[in-house]
């Protein structure tokens, strides 16, 4: 058994205190390292000038606002106004990286940081507002219903236990879900799916943004929009992550001068009059 002698002790609590030391030494190193780190952090601007382009999620079957076309270029309204956003961002509007999304994920490619900015019809709701930002928005809508000529469906009640056709994490499928239970729903991820499920006759309408369903209905004259404005009017804005004040900041910024300069007026002329032509009065459109 060893005995403690007086300089034993000495030498252990000298130890003691060292290590204490080197410790508490270590942690307010770490310390400033993290502040450091903090410092230097970039902001969202920042970093897309540092990578030379911007990322622009759009949709790529959503005629005419957000399409690949047979070239397998983007091209639509809403990408209209994303290249202009671009070239004021960047300084040229092909440093721009089209990211494709669908309407079920806008909200988690913002969230992951798949794209910086949302340019997909995204029609603006309470719920959306808790999870990302909304810029300034340019575009009214409201949902309308597309049938087939030979069975008209011109009233909700005619679609009592029946299938509808819609997207999944739509306007129109929250819509449904919550005021008309009584309503089977059949969901589909892309567009070009849900329509052509109404071709197939799997459903007996299909419910969307009545922009989208006039326009289709004028391609395939089949089928005619029998409900042509239905619930509350909607706006459609882009979208940033949320608590991107900076971007948020700027880009709604840049969204008033766009109006101001005739840009987004422009962009109708270009994709939607050629679509709607006088059906529709610009003025009960878009937002300027």
């Amino acid at each position: 058994m060893t005995t403690l002698t007086l300089q034993n002790i000495k030498h252990v609590l000298a130890a003691s205190l060292l290590s204490l030391g080197l410790v508490a030494c270590d942690k307010g190193t770490q310390s400033n390292e993290k502040t450091a780190d903090s410092t230097q952090t970039v902001s969202s601007i920042e970093q897309i000038k540092k990578n030379g382009v911007v990322r622009i999620g759009v949709f790529s079957d959503k005629p005419p606002f957000g399409y690949l076309d047979a070239q397998g270029k983007n091209q639509g309204f809403d990408v209209e106004i994303a290249k202009h956003v671009a070239k004021d961002l960047l300084g040229d509007e092909n440093k721009v990286e089209f990211v494709l999304t669908e309407a079920a994920n806008r909200v988690e490619y913002l969230k992951a940081n798949k794209v910086d900015i949302i340019f997909a019809n995204f029609t603006v709701t309470p719920e959306r507002k808790e999870v990302v930002d909304f810029a300034k928005p340019y575009l009214k809508v409201a949902l309308g219903v597309v049938s087939p000529k030979s069975h008209p469906i011109t009233d909700i009640a005619q679609l009592k236990d029946k299938t509808l056709l819609v997207n999944k994490g739509t306007t129109a499928d929250s819509f449904f879900t919550k005021t008309h239970p009584e309503i089977k729903l059949q969901k589909y991820e892309q567009n070009t799916e849900t329509f052509d499920a109404l071709k197939d006759g799997r459903g007996a309408a299909l419910a969307h943004d009545n922009l989208l369903v006039l326009a289709w209905a004028k391609e395939n004259p089949n089928y005619t929009v029998g409900i042509t404005n239905l619930g509350e009017q909607d706006l459609i804005a882009p979208a940033v992550k949320k608590g991107d004040k900076e971007l948020l900041d700027w880009l709604n910024q840049d969204l008033e001068k766009l109006a101001k300069e005739g840009v987004i007026h422009q962009a109708y002329e270009k994709t939607l009059k050629p679509v709607y032509g006088d059906t529709i009065n610009p003025k009960d459109l878009l937002v300027e």
